[in-house]
């Protein structure tokens, strides 16, 4: 039997949700921390000639007085960012819609588009340089830059001079630190190339994780003159640095100390297992001291450093700028958004003016046109995004009222959906709206999520934030005597007593959570 294929159409009507590349900014612009956002718009600003800050210098300011006949139209200052305001709407301002969806209207001054235009050709002719002038005036700029030191510097000169506190330092590293020393050294040329070996074959923490035989053979000299220079290091500053293993890394720093046949020695060298799991009563048999005395021995090895490279190098510290205030005004708190660490920015009324030149050529006209669009898409996704963390942290002060008012005591469980209804958005927003976000508060600066918590069953019907809960274990762990540490359970017990019903094992997953060790480990002798 023959099948028989027939073409048609078929028209069906249904909706499908696209990403579009505008759609796609927006949601990668609201996740951004502030850091994060000012690195994309400075990127932006150096490849989009349509966008520009909306803060002038006052450099440019001056220039611009100093102008003859220089009347600026209104649209010369482009179009600014939407006015960032307490009151949210749930549309733009009109004045911003405007600008979004269509050119200014605003036509320019007559021949006032003409000239902008003319100035790119003009500019691009090295025939209009008056070179005569241009070297004259370079020529006394030479002159004056060498008359620099013979006289004083005027006001001018040093508002432009960068402060000495606000200029970048490297921080030394570890290894910067021991090739220092070790170029004050009087070793030998062959040792300073051992020593230099084993300096750079540290981790961060300061110690050699690379065998001396390995060291020995790819430097092709003796084992024992490895272990010779590496003694020599070791004595380098700071004490610990160079050792094998953590055994060797606090007996360098006691016998930098003096103490190399002390107590607290002996515990180190031959008994250190026992002492990370702070069996005291089994050390001081074996010594035939006493458990007080072995204590005062711990606490000795406690002060001494097991990580040397700790305090040099690494990665610069990341400072917390705050996305939002939130400021108690009367009985009221008050969300403001902080307009100073967001980028300000405008369209540039000068390249709209090329814009509507008919002169312009057409590919240029295009790629303006292009940035045109890219540049109002980056602005409103900045808008939009500043709304919704107002929206959000406006929800958030309304559900943790306790929280600003009294402390981590009373703050209550909170999910993303419990916002989400709250100011008719998808869980998704809030989530980008709220990862890298920090509020400064009454309370202190805290991440967006830290608002958002889990609840634990109380006996009062009433659930309990789980950050509250480790609040508790922490006051309760740093109450307790240092002789006689709190168990899991004793904690669970104890927070029963407060109508909190919580597992033992759910202590223990809090108290692990808080980097608190357990209560044998929390036990201190003497």
């Amino acid at each position: 039997m023959a099948m028989e294929v027939k073409l048609g159409q078929d028209l069906r009507l249904r909706q499908q949700l696209v990403m579009t590349p505008q759609l796609q900014q927006a949601i990668k612009i609201l996740q951004l921390s502030l850091p994060e956002l000012e690195s994309i718009v400075q990127t932006e600003l150096e490849q989009n000639p349509m966008l520009e800050p909306l803060d002038r210098s006052p450099a440019e300011t001056a220039a611009e007085a100093e102008m003859p006949d220089a009347e600026t139209p209104p649209d010369t200052e482009g179009e600014p960012l939407p006015p960032e305001t307490d009151a949210v709407d749930n549309e733009a301002p009109e004045q911003w819609e405007a600008g979004v969806h269509e050119l200014p209207s605003t036509e320019p001054a007559p021949g006032e588009s003409r000239d902008a235009a003319l100035e790119i050709k003009e500019n691009q002719s090295l025939d209009q340089i008056d070179w005569r002038e241009y070297l004259e005036t370079y020529s006394n700029n030479l002159e004056r830059r060498d008359m620099w030191q013979e006289s004083a510097p005027t006001d001018s000169e040093d508002d432009h001079r960068s402060a000495l506190e606000n200029t970048s330092v490297r921080r030394s590293s570890l290894e910067d630190h021991l090739l220092w020393q070790l170029r004050m050294s009087n070793l030998s040329e062959a040792d300073q190339r051992i020593a230099g070996s084993i300096i750079y074959n540290l981790d961060d923490d300061g110690y050699l994780d690379t065998p001396l035989e390995e060291l020995a053979t790819q430097l092709e000299v003796p084992l024992a003159d490895v272990e010779r220079v590496l003694k020599r290091v070791q004595r380098f500053d700071p004490p610990g640095a160079a050792a094998r293993d953590l055994r060797e890394c606090l007996l360098l720093q006691l016998t930098n100390l003096g103490m190399e046949d002390s107590l607290a020695a002996r515990i180190v060298r031959d008994h250190l297992d026992l002492l990370e799991k702070h069996r005291y009563a089994e050390i001081a048999k074996t010594l035939g001291v006493t458990v007080e005395i072995i204590g005062q021995a711990a606490k000795v090895i406690a002060e001494l450093e097991p990580k040397p490279g700790r305090d040099y190098g690494g990665e610069e510290p990341t400072y917390v700028v705050p996305d939002v205030y939130i400021n108690k005004v009367g009985d009221d708190y008050i969300v403001t958004l902080n307009r100073e660490a967001v980028p300000r920015l405008r369209l540039a009324g000068y390249y709209q003016r090329v814009l509507n030149d008919a002169s312009v050529a057409p590919e240029t006209r295009e790629y303006l046109q292009e940035r045109l669009r890219s540049a109002r898409w980056l602005v409103k996704s900045i808008y939009q995004r500043q709304q919704t963390i107002f929206k959000v942290a406006n929800s958030i002060v309304k559900f943790q009222r306790g929280f600003f008012d009294h402390g981590i005591s009373q703050l209550k469980p909170l999910v993303l959906k419990d916002v989400a209804e709250d100011i008719g958005m998808h869980e998704s927003t809030i989530s980008r709206a709220t990862a890298n976000k920090y509020a400064h508060t009454p309370q202190g600066i805290f991440e967006l999520k830290f608002f958002f918590t889990s609840g634990v069953k109380a006996s009062t019907g009433e659930d309990v934030s789980a950050e509250t809960v480790k609040e508790k274990i922490r006051t309760m762990v740093g109450a307790e005597s240092p002789d006689n540490p709190l168990s899991d359970q004793a904690i669970a017990e104890m927070l029963r007593a407060k109508q909190i019903n919580i597992a033992r094992r759910t202590v223990a997953k809090y108290r692990q959570a808080m980097g608190i060790l357990p209560s044998a480990n929390r036990k201190q002798v003497g």
